[in-house]
């Protein structure tokens, strides 16, 4: 049997091992990439549908068109899922990754050669998720840190598109590294308002309703989207507005929604003790439970292993 994964690329299922991009892609010379991802739970994937309208909405905004019909992509996702999976044991699951470029320049310069007629570059594919990398998330919890890197307005570019461009991110993430290696960043916007991370929407929990910032400054996350609805089938509140540090600060409990991990529970902000500092209060407990329900397994216990 062939062990090596397959990847969806230029229109064909090829090994890993022979797949490549051009040095001179838009995606590497200019950054310009579209992406999305995805996880499966018991080998299916999770909200799939969600996940791959949102990659074509971003796609649509990048003024990137895809070669391949949404619903087509739908079908190569459970294709390329269901080959790759056979090379894992049960236990394991995998992310499915969608990125598309606007394509090859024909003259490295990118730009100052003139694109042309352009044949985007659309690849699909997967990796073991490494759940032991998210394991202190649910012994230690999370301890989130704002930098002085501001998140890109959305008078620039649009939060809702899911892309690579992420060169503040990189930045940010230098400076939050230098407080705490382990520390996720937590941008905040030019007025202060808290964002999001750059894997993840950020939430609170104020007066037992759970709290996500304004929607014109995050990436809609699907896993946020399971949250709210969760919440609405819990009877719990949920509210979308600015909140700013003092608010976190002060807040009974925070959490991390994304799709690798599903929740995180987060218990420092800036080293200041968020609630009672334990990792995951009872409203993340009630949410995580629920969840877990819905896809059948124990969501902390299949990241802890414990």
């Amino acid at each position: 049997m062939n062990q090596t994964p397959l990847v969806y690329l230029r229109g064909e299922f090829i090994p890993a091992t022979e797949a490549s991009i051009a040095i001179y892609d838009a995606g590497i010379v200019i950054g310009a990439t579209v992406t999305d991802l995805a996880r499966t739970f018991k080998h299916e994937l999770f909200r799939l549908e969600d996940h791959v309208q949102r990659f074509y909405r971003s796609c649509k905004y990048a003024r990137i068109q895809p070669r391949v019909p949404l619903e087509e992509t739908l079908q190569l996702s459970r294709e390329l899922v269901r080959r790759n999976c056979e090379l894992i044991s049960d236990e394991q699951e995998i992310a499915l990754v969608w990125f598309i470029t606007p394509g090859e320049f024909s003259v490295y310069a990118g730009g100052a050669g003139m694109a042309g007629d352009m044949e985007p570059t659309f690849c699909m594919h997967t990796f073991p998720l490494p759940f032991q990398v998210w394991q202190h998330y649910y012994t230690q919890g999370v301890h989130v840190i704002t930098p002085s890197t501001r998140h890109v307005p959305p008078q620039c570019v649009d939060p809702k598109i899911k892309c690579r461009s992420r060169m503040h991110w990189w930045l940010a993430d230098q400076e939050t590294h230098l407080v705490d290696p382990k520390a996720i960043t937590l941008c905040l916007d030019l007025e202060g308002n808290v964002t999001e991370t750059s894997g993840s929407n950020f939430l609170i929990v104020q007066n037992g309703a759970v709290v996500q910032p304004s929607s014109r400054n995050i990436l809609p996350g699907i896993s946020q989207q399971t949250v709210r609805e969760i919440c609405g089938q819990l009877g719990l509140g949920y509210e979308v507005r600015d909140f700013q540090v003092h608010d976190v600060i002060n807040a009974e409990e925070a959490f991390l929604a994304s799709t690798p991990y599903c929740l995180a529970p987060v218990t420092k902000i800036n080293g200041v003790t968020i609630g009672d500092g334990t990792p995951g209060g009872p409203v993340f407990r009630k949410i995580l439970t629920a969840w877990s329900a819905v896809v059948g397994l124990d969501i902390q216990q299949q990241i802890t292993g414990e």
